[in-house]
Protein backbone atom coordinates (compact mmCIF):
# COMPACT_ATOMS: atom_id res chain seq x y z
CA UNK A 1 0.00 0.00 0.00
CA UNK A 2 1.27 3.44 -1.70
CA UNK A 3 1.47 5.64 1.55
CA UNK A 4 -0.44 8.61 1.42
CA UNK A 5 1.93 11.47 2.71
CA UNK A 6 5.87 11.94 1.25
CA UNK A 7 8.94 13.47 2.45
CA UNK A 8 8.60 17.14 2.05
CA UNK A 9 4.79 17.41 2.06
CA UNK A 10 3.59 20.10 4.82
CA UNK A 11 1.05 18.79 6.89
CA UNK A 12 -1.23 20.04 10.01
CA UNK A 13 -2.20 18.20 12.94
CA UNK A 14 -4.19 18.83 16.24
CA UNK A 15 -2.16 19.28 19.40
CA UNK A 16 -2.85 20.10 23.24
CA UNK A 17 -1.48 23.53 21.77
CA UNK A 18 -4.10 23.82 18.79
CA UNK A 19 -3.44 23.26 15.43
CA UNK A 20 0.60 22.64 14.82
CA UNK A 21 1.80 22.87 10.95
CA UNK A 22 5.21 21.36 9.76
CA UNK A 23 6.82 19.50 7.02
CA UNK A 24 7.27 15.61 6.57
CA UNK A 25 11.50 14.75 7.23
CA UNK A 26 10.79 10.59 7.60
CA UNK A 27 8.21 7.61 6.72
CA UNK A 28 8.70 5.12 9.47
CA UNK A 29 6.91 1.79 7.89
CA UNK A 30 8.68 -0.72 11.26
CA UNK A 31 8.45 0.34 15.02
CA UNK A 32 10.65 2.87 16.41
CA UNK A 33 11.87 4.47 19.67
CA UNK A 34 11.47 7.86 19.98
CA UNK A 35 11.46 10.11 22.99
CA UNK A 36 11.71 7.51 25.28
CA UNK A 37 8.78 5.26 23.62
CA UNK A 38 8.08 2.74 21.16
CA UNK A 39 5.66 3.94 17.96
CA UNK A 40 4.40 0.95 16.26
CA UNK A 41 4.05 1.12 12.75
CA UNK A 42 3.73 -1.06 9.27
CA UNK A 43 3.58 -0.80 5.58
CA UNK A 44 0.16 -0.30 5.65
CA UNK A 45 -0.18 1.93 8.78
CA UNK A 46 3.03 4.24 8.85
CA UNK A 47 3.85 6.78 11.03
CA UNK A 48 5.41 10.40 10.26
CA UNK A 49 8.12 12.30 11.86
CA UNK A 50 7.06 16.02 11.07
CA UNK A 51 9.27 19.05 11.83
CA UNK A 52 7.34 22.25 13.49
CA UNK A 53 7.41 25.06 10.99
CA UNK A 54 7.22 27.37 14.21
CA UNK A 55 9.28 25.97 16.46
CA UNK A 56 11.64 23.32 14.81
CA UNK A 57 10.57 20.32 17.61
CA UNK A 58 10.09 16.91 15.51
CA UNK A 59 6.43 15.11 16.22
CA UNK A 60 5.94 11.41 15.24
CA UNK A 61 2.10 10.60 14.08
CA UNK A 62 0.29 7.94 12.15
CA UNK A 63 -1.67 8.92 8.83
CA UNK A 64 -4.94 9.88 10.05
CA UNK A 65 -3.69 12.45 12.33
CA UNK A 66 -2.25 14.27 9.45
CA UNK A 67 -4.31 16.64 6.98
CA UNK A 68 -1.85 17.75 3.90
CA UNK A 69 -1.75 21.85 3.09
Amino acid sequence: MATKFKVGDKVRWNSEAGIVSGTIIKIHTADFNYKGYTHHATKNDPQYEIKSSKTDQIAAHKESALTKL
